[in-house]
């Protein structure tokens, strides 16, 4: 009977799936390495995209801040101009506000009476002046209460100083200033709002008639 020996076929079968698995692992390392070529280009792809669009944002948020710094200025000059345009209407008013308190403090005033000095502040008013008797003082007191210009008088001081025979009574108030509601907007004249503007001291030596 005939032996086979198939040993060399056996091992030139080991070696020639040896060769194939490195083949196989070969051409897996090749697909695998072109794989990651092409993850990392399209990596870039990306980078470069979002790079791009940053620069773009960036440059609209520059555009973006020297629009918002123009405004800013323009904000600044707009209530410069306002704030102008609020004295000249408070310096308006004013004007038409002293104007009637001069007239007041005419009428309001008794014969009997005579100021002699006045100083407004804000809303308020301080008003010296010599009279007959303290009745003559109440008078006027009561006038100015009375007046839609001018609202609570307080006395500050009465006293009978002896220097003159016809007015012995020195006197001194504190009036508070007020508006007429019917008088315009607010008390000024239509469409100008405002309020009384200091006003230093002035000597007043008219209101009693001879």
């Amino acid at each position: 009977m005939a032996h086979i020996n198939l040993l060399p076929w056996r091992a030139e079968r080991r070696k020639q799936r040896e060769r194939e698995f490195f083949m196989q692992l070969g051409a897996a390392f090749v697909a695998a390495l072109l794989c990651l070529i092409l993850w990392a280009w399209w990596m870039d792809l990306r980078i470069d995209n979002q790079n791009e669009r940053n620069a773009y944002l960036q440059t609209e948020i520059k555009q973006v801040d020297q629009k918002i710094a123009k405004i800013k200025d323009l904000e600044k000059v707009r209530d410069r101009l306002l704030a102008r345009k609020q004295i000249i209407e408070q310096l308006q008013a004013n004007r038409s506000q002293m104007v009637h308190l001069f007239d007041e403090l005419v009428k309001t005033i008794p014969d009997s009476a005579r100021l002699t000095a006045l100083k407004q502040t804000g809303d308020s008013m301080s008003l010296d002046g010599v009279a007959q008797s303290n009745a003559s003082v109440a008078e006027y007191m009561r006038n100015i209460e009375a007046s839609p210009w001018m609202g609570h008088a307080d006395l500050r001081k009465t006293e009978n100083v002896h220097k003159d025979v016809r007015m012995p009574y020195e006197f001194s108030l504190n009036v508070a200033l007020s508006r007429p509601k019917d008088d315009g907007q607010g008390g000024t004249e239509p469409g100008k709002p405002g309020k009384a503007a200091a006003v230093g001291s002035k000597p007043v030596t008219g209101g009693a008639k001879p």
